[in-house]
């Protein structure tokens, strides 16, 4: 028995080391991250290293062609097939090697080896804000340049309210005698009130210091208008993504659109199946028109969020690693896996099978899988983080509060200086004399300024 075996082996060993050297193998992939990738004039990827290693160990010699209509393989109303599957039934492609999904339609035109990966199918779409850290959920209305803008213009405000007050007459008339009621932990304090909507006493007299009171009340209640409006935008928005765990979750929202490869083995799943959820998962994308040509596709809706791509886990879960703004479902559905196809009846089928187990029991499966399936999140930028308000967003607000702080300012200080010009066509001195000796006494020079004044009484 065992001599018969090993006759066996040897013939199908030679009958494939003469198919093998008669002509160059020609094998049809097609282009998908990670599987075959372009890099110049070359291709890289899990399935050019999988070529690699099956041609070293049956040594045969290959060229590899993209297929050229970029589809894996459907048969048409008339009976065709195109894509992959076409080349290899019409003898345009000795083997297919590529994310090729076994399924019983194909395995009726075509032969496919041992499976070289496992997958199944599940959905990927773009992380919620809840999602991430929570422990501040109620920053995330504003990014944080628009918090440190709201800083800034607390603070500009309140010095302001504080420089209004001590350079306005009608605010601090005597400063000898009369006490200032603006200091600058008051001002603070101030403009804290009108932030809650509340008031905080005493209010300004003079009309500098309304105009920056009104402007900061105007200021703080539009903010506060957005803040609260955002606030609500980004709980309902959290609230939806939260939802979505799974198929079934999918199928009862309408809020979020989701699709799948047109004409792909996906697509076939939930057309065929008699599952009521899947059902009406496949109705709605034929309602919607929600499918794509290719995975980038896909892949790029689902970053833009408010759409779920469906596919095959293995696939999905390259996207997650390349892009980390996305995220997968845990469900995973219809198990299935990715084989090489080549012609009924070939005898490269036998070969390849036990090379694969040879491969995968080595331990080379795992690497290649490692290897092309690292994490390193490219364009985590490119998708916007949350939906939060940034200062590009009120500009405008901003802009008004700067400008009406500056009024208020050039309003104290033609107050002082009115009040410089009557002071000096009464004791006849030049205004600007008069105004530098009211600046001094205002903002801690009063002691010169009181002696220089007596002097003045007493030459005169």
């Amino acid at each position: 028995m065992r001599v018969i075996l090993a006759l066996v082996c040897v013939t199908a060993m030679t009958e494939w080391s003469h198919t093998a050297d008669a002509t160059e193998l020609s094998i049809t992939t097609i282009k998908e991250d990670p599987y075959t990738m372009s890099r110049g004039s070359q291709f890289e990827g899990y399935c050019i290293d999988l070529i690699s290693e099956l041609s070293k160990k049956l040594g045969f010699k290959y060229n590899i062609h993209l297929v050229k209509d970029g589809r894996y393989g459907a048969m048409d109303s008339s009976g065709n097939w195109n894509g992959m599957i076409g080349e290899i039934i019409r003898g345009d492609a000795d083997l297919a090697v590529a994310p090729l999904t076994v399924t019983a339609v194909r395995e009726r035109f075509v032969d496919m080896t041992t499976p070289f990966i496992q997958t199944g199918l599940s959905f990927i779409m773009r992380k919620s804000a809840d999602s991430e850290d929570n422990s501040f959920s109620l920053l995330s209305p504003f990014s944080t340049e628009m918090w440190v803008g709201v800083l800034i213009a607390f603070l500009l405000t309140g010095l302001c309210v504080f420089l209004v007050g001590r350079i306005s007459p009608m605010e601090w008339a005597e400063p000898e005698t009369d006490e200032h009621s603006f200091t600058l932990l008051h001002s603070f304090w101030y403009i804290t009130g009108a932030l809650t909507l509340q008031g905080a006493g005493p209010h300004p007299k003079a009309l500098s210091g309304r105009v920056v009171g009104a402007i900061w009340w105007i200021f703080a209640v539009l903010l506060l208008a957005c803040y609260f409006a955002n606030f609500n935008s980004v709980l309902h928005s959290k609230s939806k993504h939260i939802s979505i765990m799974s198929f079934e979750d999918l199928a009862n929202q309408d809020v979020i659109d989701y699709g799948t490869v047109e004409n792909g083995s996906t697509m076939l799943f939930f057309k065929n199946s008699n599952n009521p959820v899947y059902r009406r998962i496949h109705q709605h994308m034929e309602r919607k028109k929600s499918y794509v040509t290719t995975m980038q596709e896909g892949v790029r809706l689902a970053q833009e969020g408010h759409f779920a791509f469906i596919g095959e886990a293995v696939s999905l879960d390259l996207a997650v690693a390349r892009y980390c703004k996305l995220t997968r479902a845990q469900e995973v559905i219809s198990m299935r896996s990715y084989s090489i196809a080549a012609q009924r009846g070939s005898p490269l089928v036998k070969n390849l099978t036990i090379a694969i187990l040879q491969l995968s029991e080595s331990g080379e499966l795992i690497y290649l899988r490692e290897k092309w399936w690292a994490s390193s999140c490219m364009g985590s930028d490119e998708v916007p983080a949350s939906e939060a308000l940034k200062p590009y967003d009120l500009r405008g607000l901003f802009l008004l509060l700067g400008l009406g702080l500056g009024i208020g300012l050039l309003l104290a200080l033609l107050e002082l200086l009115s009040r410089a010009r009557n002071q000096a066509k009464d004791g006849k001195k030049s205004c600007c004399s008069v105004l530098t000796l009211e600046l001094n006494r205002r903002f801690g020079s009063g002691g010169e300024g009181g002696e220089q004044e007596s002097a003045d009484k007493s030459k005169a």
